[in-house]
């Protein structure tokens, strides 16, 4: 597999999908829900269906789970290397008229990120990484490369907007330290992690693998470290596609989350975006 030129073609894929949902956007649309509750769109619908054909066509026989395939039924038989696609993360904020939804593609090899690409139509920023080459952000017509900050003194925390909890809010305090913490939808925390213009982001529940895979690749790819609930590396190809809680960082091990995750008291939720 040419991977370089694999980045490249999901590259071009997720702008494509990009497109095709500003152009659902401008048109208006209607929010559907799903069985687990979360929202959903035609655009959702219409910018995967680019992706699949896409991908079909720069990596055939590469089996790809994306979700609203799997809340469909539709799970294909996979081994170590597959795609994970959500064409639109951060469905939530976008039907509120909010601006940091992503398009995300994602490669797996066994069991890890290899490369990936996050994609903000709304503000036409498109992240990219292989994991081993690095990572890069493509905006105002120019791509530069980006690489994660070191540790300061100061430590910046990036959150999720629609998700932000009490045991987050914890977490931070207790086990972190004092710092500050900004909101923001979907993958694009990865991404300012990654771009070194934050620290540490922290997610204290579930999400389902497509939700974090091109972010974690792109993260990965820029010097950063995603570790799961046990302290170790993230991995996938868990059951069900979901992870219980991460916390990702410019590179250092972070202090571990499981002393703070609901669960462990009882509590749990349906995994959502991140």
């Amino acid at each position: 597999m040419d991977e370089p030129k694999l980045l490249e073609d999901i590259a071009v894929a997720a702008r494509a999908a990009g497109a095709e949902i500003l152009k659902l956007v401008a048109a208006g649309f209607e929010v559907e829900t799903k069985s687990d509750l979360s929202p959903v769109t035609v655009c959702d619908r219409a910018a995967e269906a680019i992706i699949l054909a896409a991908l079909e066509r720069a990596a055939p026989g590469v089996p790809v789970i994306a979700e609203e395939e799997v809340a469909a039924g539709r799970i294909p038989q996979h081994g170590e290397t597959y795609f994970l696609v959500d064409p639109l993360d951060g469905t939530k904020e976008f039907v509120r008229g909010g601006d940091d939804y992503t398009v995300n593609i994602g490669l797996i090899v066994a069991g890890a990120p290899r490369l990936g690409v996050v994609y903000a139509p709304a503000t036409d920023r498109l992240h990219g990484g292989l994991v081993g080459e690095g990572a890069w952000l493509e905006a105002d017509s120019r791509r530069s490369a980006i690489r994660t900050r070191q540790r300061g003194a100061d430590i910046a925390a990036v959150a999720s907007k629609s998700h932000f909890t009490q045991a987050t809010a914890d977490y931070l305090a207790q086990a972190v330290g004092e710092c500050g913490h900004v909101s923001i939808g979907s993958s694009l925390k990865f991404c300012l992690v990654a771009e070194g213009a934050a620290d540490i982001y922290p997610r204290l529940s579930p999400t389902s693998e497509w939700d974090t895979a091109a972010g974690h690749a792109v993260l990965l790819a820029a010097g950063g470290r995603v570790d799961g609930v046990d302290g170790e590396p993230l991995r996938y190809g868990k059951t069900a596609f979901l992870n219980r809680g991460f916390v990702a960082t410019a590179g250092w091990q972070a202090p571990p989350i499981a002393p703070f995750l609901s669960e462990f008291s009882g509590g749990g939720d349906l995994p959502q975006g991140v």
